[in-house]
């Protein structure tokens, strides 16, 4: 898949193209959808699908200090919807000044001028320019005017215990932080993951017997609770961002409060592991919540607890006979 960062980088030969726009953070099933309908159209008019997302969060700019918790990392998201058949995304820069474009003024700019639109293909409650001032409505006129169809998907929905829920980033994220990981993975489609670098920590877990991965994972990160998760940690190429390989393990979250820590930590035990993982470009995903976190009275209390999160992550990833 084509990938590059602002619309002067775009390259001259794409011709005309099949567009979708959006965040798209999470990738989640709804997204799944309004892809699958771009690429869908992409091919029948043999033309590239073009997928065209933001760089920092809207919401930061139009609104300092409010960033959203984040579901997937730019290179996560590209390997997402790269395997989902879109040929090329375009990562758009939001600064105060695009903010104030008027949605005639996008449209012609970015979606006709630069990325050469013969159809746009958004969700049906898709809003661009100023103020969010336009629509699916306004689009499809100006489309007539420009020379490109547009497409509104309906939004997808997924059976909760409350009933039916539309599937959105805001709603995995509430449940992301609230550790529901099994709402999360449906509404996904996969169990969610967050990305990061392995550093070097206090090495309490080694010591212990435990040796565990050390993520650093980068500002706003969507981080689950609090709590002992049963998951998998997945080594990445730290060029492209591409998963690699996939190993069981027990993740905690938290910030040690048996040793009184501060500092919250997303640090993964692999299981029956026996390399070394500092540096690495790793993905940590959270498959099922185990048990809150929680600060024992010594030290053989933590050992008890933690053999049993290692044998309960077993028996959830069935790994067990």
């Amino acid at each position: 898949m084509l990938r590059w960062r602002g619309l002067e980088s775009t390259p001259g030969d794409l011709g005309r193209t099949v567009v979708t726009v959006g965040m798209y953070d999470g990738v989640h099933r709804g997204h799944q959808e309004l892809i699958g309908a771009a690429v869908a159209r992409a091919r029948a008019m043999r033309r590239p699908c073009l997928l065209l997302t933001f760089d920092p969060h809207p919401a930061e700019v139009v609104r300092p200090g409010s960033h959203p918790a984040i579901l997937t990392s730019l290179d996560r998201k590209a390997e997402l919807v790269a395997e989902l058949g879109v040929d090329a995304m375009c990562v758009l820069p939001f600064t105060a000044e695009f903010m104030k474009l008027p949605p005639e003024t996008f449209t012609h700019t970015v979606l006709v001028e630069r990325l050469h639109a013969a159809q746009v293909v958004v969700g049906q409650n898709f809003t661009y320019g100023h103020r969010a001032a336009g629509t699916v409505t306004s689009l499809t006129e100006e489309g007539r005017r420009f020379g490109f169809a547009v497409e509104g998907v309906p939004l997808a929905q997924d059976a909760s215990e409350d009933g039916e829920v539309t599937i959105s980033s805001t709603y995995v994220r509430a449940c992301v932080a609230a550790g529901d990981l099994v709402p999360a993975a449906r509404a996904l489609g996969r169990p969610h993951r967050v990305d990061g670098v392995v550093v070097r920590g206090d090495r309490r877990g080694r010591d212990l017997g435990y040796p565990t991965a050390n993520v650093e994972t980068p500002p706003y990160t969507a981080i689950p609770a609090d709590g002992v998760y049963a998951g998998h940690l997945v080594t990445r190429d730290p060029r492209s961002g591409a998963s690699l390989e996939r190993f069981p393990a027990a993740i905690s979250v938290g910030t040690n409060p048996t040793f009184q820590g501060s500092r919250r930590t997303v640090e993964a035990y692999v299981l029956d592991y026996e390399g070394d993982l500092y540096g690495e470009h790793v993905g940590v995903e959270f498959a099922h919540r185990l048990r809150p976190m929680a600060a024992f009275a010594d030290v053989d209390g933590l050992l008890t607890a933690m053999a049993k999160d290692v044998e309960d992550t077993r028996h959830v990833l069935g790994l067990t006979n």
